[in-house]
């Protein structure tokens, strides 16, 4: 079983993002074990926010929801079964505050333009494992820096974070 998990300093950093961008509507692509989707939605609740997360995996599922109920945040997450990129295809255009890409880095690429479609103007990408998978980002990394409606960057937080923001 193939776990993310998340790092403390990376937990940490979506929480400082999700209330800096006073995002609202989180959408967290890969919830895993649901360690970054608690600190997204610690700090969402403060903002009175909400969190989605989508994963296709049973297991990670009913593993997360049991952390979710554990930790008194669920009223704030909305847990979704299915693949990230029919759900991406059926959300509302402008939708989203910040979007959490921790996922199969290889669909990336193919998903791109529901991403764009989704996150509102002045919204956040943040996807994870920029600098420990630089080789399997490179060309994600690329197609979203050339986009003239972002701006980006790489921090070197956790396993590295790619930050897009969409500006028109």
């Amino acid at each position: 079983r193939n776990n993310r998990g998340g790092s403390r300093d990376t937990g940490k950093f979506l929480s400082v993002m999700v209330r800096a961008t006073n995002a609202q509507r989180v959408l967290e692509i890969g919830t895993s074990n649901g360690y970054s989707t608690l600190w997204l939605a610690w700090a969402a609740a403060a903002i009175n926010g909400h969190v989605t997360t989508v994963e296709q995996s049973d297991f990670k599922l009913s593993l997360a929801a049991k952390s979710f109920e554990r930790s008194g945040l669920a009223p704030f997450i909305t847990q979704v079964h299915g693949e990230a990129g029919a759900v991406l295809g059926r959300s509302s255009t402008s939708s989203i505050d910040l979007l959490f890409l921790d996922s199969e880095r290889s669909e990336y690429l193919a998903w791109w333009p529901d991403i764009k479609r989704v996150l509102r103007v002045g919204g956040l990408l943040v996807v994870d494992n920029a600098t420990s998978h630089a080789e399997e980002m490179l060309s994600f990394v690329a197609l979203v820096s050339a986009d003239p409606d972002f701006a980006t960057c790489t921090v070197p937080v956790g396993n590295g974070e790619f930050l897009a923001t969409r500006s028109r």
